[in-house]
C-alpha cells in the first residue's frame, strides 16, 4: 500500500510539473497591427506581417504556444510592463530611453529613416530647403524624435497615431513630405496610393536596430528568444520570411 501511495504521489508530482511546463510555454506576443508590411490586420482582423512571421518562427523554435495581443503604439510599452503580453514584436527601435523601461533581444532587422515626397516636387533634405515645410511622422517614434531634434525650429511637424494616417495626409496634399522608416516607406511607395511619390535624398539616420522587447529583468526569456533568433538565421527560416516581404536583405 505504501508503495502504491508513492506511485500515486510521484504521478501527481509529474503531472503538476508537466502542467506547469505547459503553462510556462504559453506566451503572448504584443504588436501594433498598423505598420505594414511589418504588422497589420488582414481582412479577418488577424495580425499578420513580417513581425508576426518572425515571432511565430521563434515560438516554434522555443516550443511555445503563442497568441497575439494588439496594442496602440503610444501605450505599447506600458501594456508590456502591465503584463498584457510577454514580449513585444512591433518593429521597435532600440533606444537608450527605451532601455530604461524594457530589456531588448539581439536585433532581428536593421533600419533607417528616409523622406518621401511627391515626384513632381524638387524636395531637398538640407535645413535651408526644409525650412517652412510641413512634414509628417508617427508619434513616439525615432522619426518624430529626429525631426524635433534636428528641424524643430524650421519645420512644421505634424505627428500622427499611425504612419498610415500620415500617408493619407501626404496623398491629400496636406503635407509636403513624410519621414518614416525606409522599409515602411518603400512598402507604401510600391502601392497604388504611393505611385506619384518617391524617396527624397539619402537616409538621414541608418544606425537603427530593431529588436524584441521584454519586461525588465526577464533574462531567461531574452536568452530563449536570442537562441531562437540565431537558429532561424542559421537554418534559412529567416531568409524565407525576409524574401516573402522584400527583394533585399533587411537584416
Amino acid at each position: 500500500m505504501k508503495n502504491y501511495k508513492k506511485i500515486l504521489l510521484a504521478a501527481a508530482t509529474s503531472l503538476a510539473l508537466s502542467t506547469g511546463a505547459m503553462a510556462a510555454d504559453k506566451l503572448r506576443i504584443g504588436t501594433e497591427g498598423a505598420y505594414p508590411p511589418f504588422n497589420l490586420l488582414d481582412a479577418n482582423g488577424q495580425a499578420v506581417g513580417f513581425d508576426l512571421d518572425i515571432a511565430q518562427a521563434l515560438c516554434d523554435k522555443m516550443g511555445a504556444e503563442c497568441s497575439v495581443v494588439l496594442s496602440d503604439w503610444d501605450g505599447i510599452i506600458p501594456a508590456l510592463n502591465a503584463k498584457k503580453f510577454d514580449f513585444l514584436v512591433a518593429s521597435m527601435s532600440i533606444t537608450e530611453e527605451r532601455k530604461m523601461a524594457v530589456d531588448f533581444t539581439d536585433r532581428y532587422y536593421s533600419n533607417g529613416l528616409q523622406f518621401i515626397a511627391p515626384k513632381s516636387v524638387d524636395f531637398k533634405v538640407d535645413a535651408a530647403s526644409l525650412k517652412g515645410k510641413v512634414i509628417g511622422a508617427q508619434r513616439a517614434t525615432i522619426a518624430g524624435n529626429w525631426l524635433e531634434d534636428n528641424h524643430g525650429r524650421n519645420v512644421s511637424i505634424k505627428l500622427y497615431d499611425t504612419n498610415e494616417n500620415a500617408y493619407l495626409d501626404l496623398a491629400a496634399g496636406r503635407l509636403d513630405g513624410v519621414l518614416a522608416d525606409k522599409f515602411v516607406n518603400w512598402e507604401w511607395l510600391e502601392s497604388d496610393a504611393g505611385k506619384d511619390f518617391e524617396f527624397k535624398g539619402d537616409p538621414v539616420f541608418e544606425d537603427d536596430e530593431i529588436a524584441i522587447a521584454v519586461r525588465k529583468g526577464n533574462k531567461q526569456l531574452v536568452e530563449r528568444l536570442n537562441k531562437a533568433l540565431q537558429e532561424i538565421r542559421e537554418d534559412g527560416t529567416y531568409k524565407q520570411i525576409n524574401d516573402k516581404y522584400f527583394p533585399f536583405d533587411i537584416y
